[in-house]
């Protein structure tokens, strides 16, 4: 039978770090190789089964946002400048793993994840109905399911390379990285946010929420990472939006969603994703990059 390429593990030469989702090998001379899994988690624990295509909808995803917000932001992703070296590079490792590669910059990463709210949704909604604060800040607006917020806000968490991350406050950030960067970081990720959602908007779709990474290369704050993927971010459609509802995910909150229903307790191990809810959760990040980008994506397919 016909079956879409799934890659769950990689093994290559290079010195290498595995995160959630990305294997980062680095090649040397400041530049990292990021291959996109077929890995999941969610509630971050990573699942058993991989969901196949997803890493290569990531990455062609995170390059299109690399791309179009470069103006607004200098990123990770290679210059032209070394086109030859990248194409090199591409050219030693399977050939199923080149279409969700990126051969990026390496930079200094800043400690946390910056997250910008411009619906509420999530965690921020669990906060906010229990204690009246979102990252332990006041909300004076009174707020309903998927609401948007008057100005969309910064809600900073802690970077965790395993288990939970943490919400932060205003002043328990400025602790960890100081006044300074806090306010780049939160200027910058507003910024973003602002153009992004525009974006989005322009093709239907509102970005609820999304979370950027940072990092410095040779003094300059740039962005790393992934970038506005489903996996990072969370997409509504503009015409499902009903007041006092949180619309259908074209995300990961389809999965989460699945998850609360069984009941899981947010805490390894995680149970098993049946092939049915596996093949509506890449369904909906294949639309989610169809909408936003305009173009389909066709996943490779191999013969087992």
């Amino acid at each position: 039978m016909t079956e879409i390429v799934s890659v769950a593990q990689t093994d290559l030469k290079w010195p290498k770090y595995t995160g959630k989702v990305r294997d980062t090998y680095d090649l040397g001379g400041g530049f990292l190789l990021i291959i996109s899994t077929d890995r999941i988690s969610a509630f971050d624990v990573i699942f058993n089964e991989p969901v196949p295509g997803k890493g290569v909808i990531l990455n062609e995803m995170s390059k299109f946002w690399f791309s179009i917000t470069e103006d607004v932001t200098p990123n990770h992703l290679n210059n032209k400048d070394s086109q030859t070296f990248e194409e090199g590079i591409l050219n030693l490792i399977p050939k199923h793993l080149v279409d969700r590669s990126m051969i990026v910059k390496k930079a200094e990463r800043v400690n946390i994840e910056c997250v910008v709210r411009g619906h509420i949704a999530g965690s921020a909604w669990e906060e906010y109905v229990k204690d009246g604060t979102i990252n332990k800040n006041p909300v004076k607006q009174i707020l309903h399911p998927g609401d948007a917020f008057l100005d969309p806000i910064f809600t900073p968490t802690t970077k965790a390379d395993a288990g939970h991350d943490q919400s932060l406050s205003d002043d328990e950030t400025v602790n960890l990285i100081g006044t300074d960067l806090f306010n780049a970081l939160k200027s910058k990720s507003l910024e973003l946010f602002n153009y992004a959602y525009e974006i989005a908007k322009l093709r239907g779709m509102i970005l609820a929420d999304t979370k950027f990474e940072f990092g410095f290369l040779d003094g300059e704050l740039i962005l790393i990472d992934e970038l506005l993927t489903p996996d990072s971010s969370r997409f509504w459609d503009e015409n499902e939006i009903q007041y006092g509802q949180f619309p259908p995910a074209y995300d990961k909150q389809f999965l989460r969603q699945w998850l609360m229903d069984k009941g899981w307790n947010q805490e390894p191990p995680p149970p098993a994703l049946p092939n049915k809810i596996i093949i509506k959760t890449r369904d909906r990040y294949l639309e989610a990059y169809k909408r936003i980008t305009g173009t389909e994506l066709q996943l490779k397919k191999e013969i087992t």
